[in-house]
């Protein structure tokens, strides 16, 4: 006679449960049918970066003086730095304090689910939407502005690079600043001003040789103005290094900032992110 063997229910069931990696990757795929499923915040997520480059594409359109470019290529890619720091800093830093508020953190933190599946499911979020974010502006600035796409392996690279290591720093970035606001109704005020402010400092909006040597400087201590500066060393001739602060584009300076703030914004998420608000204690 022979005996089967019953393994405990908590063993099989801990057998059946799918790893952090494979939730995080559903969440992923929830996060992005849940953001296209919002008509409204669609248009305004992607339209938004391309107006501004519109407007001031238009407004600026005369020659850069010995730079070999117009003013309008000029914005083409600082708007791009600008519309990747928007679907990832800006977006998690909004999202996911309005989730704390309502208490969506809370539940989700007393399921089974791993903590890193959640982060995993905003990660392919901010991915995938910064992704069409960068496409839809090249596609306008390439159209438009006659700015020319890499032609050479080493270019195209550089753009996957800076993409990456850009978008990382800033949805960490997200993740950290989203435990300032006080309530998901203030949110949208606390993260959007610094962003605001960074994008006039670092070469969005303002040409980098107009800009006064302090606000450069004190720009630089953030991601964006090292993403603009990267992606005009893609987009734009060689002519128009002349137009940076040290007359270069300085890729391995960017790769290294970018870095580090990929470090730096993890440890300041390990130590500011909370799953409660403040009112929850």
């Amino acid at each position: 006679m022979t005996t089967t063997a019953v393994r405990p229910p908590e063993e099989a069931l801990t057998e059946r449960l799918p790893g952090a990696w494979s939730i995080g990757l559903s969440r992923g795929a929830l996060e992005i049918k849940q953001f296209f499923r919002m008509r409204e915040q669609v248009v305004f997520t992607f339209a938004f970066p391309v107006v501004f480059l519109f407007l001031f594409a238009s407004i600026f359109s005369d020659d850069v003086e010995g730079a070999g470019i117009t003013a309008s290529q000029l914005y083409v890619p600082a708007m791009t730095a600008a519309g990747i720091m928007s679907t990832s800093f800006q977006s998690l830093g909004v999202s996911i304090a309005v989730e704390r508020d309502e208490r969506v953190l809370r539940r989700l933190r007393g399921t089974p689910m791993p903590p890193a599946s959640y982060f995993l499911g905003k990660i392919w979020l901010v991915f995938v939407t910064g992704l069409l974010e960068t496409a839809i502006l090249l596609l306008v600035g390439t159209t438009l502005y006659d700015v020319d796409l890499p032609t050479s392996a080493g270019k195209w690279f550089d753009l996957a690079w800076i993409f990456v290591l850009g978008l990382t720093a800033c949805a960490l970035l997200g993740i950290a600043i989203s435990s300032v606001p006080r309530s998901g109704k203030s949110a949208t005020s606390v993260v959007v001003l610094p962003f605001l402010v960074l994008q006039f400092i670092s070469g969005v909006y303002i040409a980098v040789d107009t800009i006064p040597e302090w606000m450069l400087n004190l720009g630089a201590l953030f991601p964006l103005k090292w993403m603009c500066q990267g992606l005009r060393g893609v987009f734009l001739p060689e002519s128009a290094r002349v137009l940076e602060q040290t007359g270069d584009w300085e890729f391995g300076r960017v790769a290294l900032v970018l870095a580090a703030w990929c470090v730096g914004g993890l440890v300041l998420c390990l130590l500011t992110f909370r799953w409660k608000s403040r009112r929850d204690g």
